[in-house]
């Protein structure tokens, strides 16, 4: 197949799955590089992959109701791609496709789509039932005859964040960094919980440092978890952006959160995850590069709330029922804290 001339990308959200979007890009850059892609984007996620070289930015805000559509459209008036990979079947983001012209319109298989995604493409991808995320975003390259063979991020991450993240975490005591909210929030751990794997960390001579957005939710939730511990952390919650987070990223040893962005933007630089798995399958959700130090109480809360074990439902399905977490026990962390520590080489004395 000949290289297409132009294609455009419709991913806006979330931080997680726009993560999961830069390997596709850099498949079709390496196939194709004289093809012009233009990435639809959100705001924040803008924030994160906005200075990926050869790739035009359309920011859509959301938070702007049709104004931000209109916004867009009149960014892309009087064009037309050769293909539109529309990556999203939300509603609002079916609707945001509808101003946007192109030849080959590439969407979901049925499987996978709702909100009306079938009316407004005129290609699918492959039908597959046991991908995660990644791999399903990058099957949009194969109706343009390409695969996705090799997996590379490489998100641009500057001197000043990597400074940055240095002075935070100066030296080479090794680092947990614990990211306790989600936006999901019945994929949140109760936050004693946090703090007890965090003064157990502590106790084995770790640093200790509680990372988080700035809103109200992950606020409260920093602060639950730091009246509960004993050995206070690093509270670094609200100060960082999101490439001063990448560069923490790059510098601590060992991520501890839920299902969230943070998960899969520590995945991209390499950094070893002890991902929070109940209400969602790791094998789907789940760090992509490495989910060996991850707790998978996903079965136990399939039998639980369904009666039937994870294999027997859909594929993709989210046991989002309150309680759910709970079926992951301190215990349970500290052992894959445990099993990680001693991959990377660091021994766990206690003080």
């Amino acid at each position: 197949m000949s290289a297409p001339q132009s294609i455009c990308l419709l991913r806006t959200s979330a931080i997680g799955d726009v993560t999961h979007v830069v390997p596709l890009v850099r498949t079709l850059q390496q196939a194709w590089p004289q093809t012009s892609l233009t990435w639809i984007v959100g705001k924040l996620e803008r924030k994160l992959v906005g200075d990926l070289p050869g790739v035009e930015f359309v920011t859509f805000d959301k938070g702007a109701g049709w104004a931000g559509m209109r916004e867009v459209w009149s960014a892309l008036r009087g064009r037309q791609f050769d293909a539109l990979l529309h990556m999203q079947v939300a509603l609002r983001s079916n609707a945001l496709s509808l101003g946007i012209k192109a030849k080959q319109r590439i969407g979901y298989d049925p499987a996978r789509a709702k909100d009306l995604h079938g009316l407004v493409i005129n290609e699918r991808i492959p039908a597959r039932t046991g991908e995660h995320v990644l791999q399903a975003i990058g099957s949009f390259c194969e109706p343009l005859g390409l695969k996705q063979t090799d997996v590379r991020w490489d998100i641009p991450i500057g001197e000043q964040d990597h400074a940055w993240a240095t002075e935070q975490l100066p030296g080479d005591q090794p680092t947990l960094l614990v990211s306790p909210t989600s936006s999901h929030t019945l994929r949140n751990w109760q936050p004693q919980r946090y703090a007890a794997v965090m003064d157990h960390a502590a106790a084995k001579y770790w640093r200790v440092a509680l990372i988080g957005g700035p809103s109200p939710a992950e606020r409260s939730m920093a602060d639950a978890v730091l009246a509960a511990c004993r050995h206070q952390p690093l509270d670094l919650t609200g100060k960082d952006t999101l490439k001063k987070l990448m560069g923490m990223f790059c510098r601590g040893q060992l991520l501890l959160t839920p299902d969230s962005g943070p998960m899969h933007m520590a995945n991209t630089v390499g950094m070893k995850v002890l991902g929070l798995h109940a209400a969602s399958n790791p094998e789907r959700s789940g760090p992509y590069s490495d989910r060996r130090w991850c707790v998978d109480k996903y079965d136990a809360a399939s039998r639980k709330y369904f009666g039937k074990p994870a294999s027997e439902i859909p594929w993709g399905s989210k046991i989002e029922r309150p309680g759910v977490m709970d079926l992951i026990e301190i215990n349970d962390v500290i052992e894959r804290f445990e099993a990680a520590a001693e991959a990377m080489g660091y021994r766990t004395h206690s003080r």
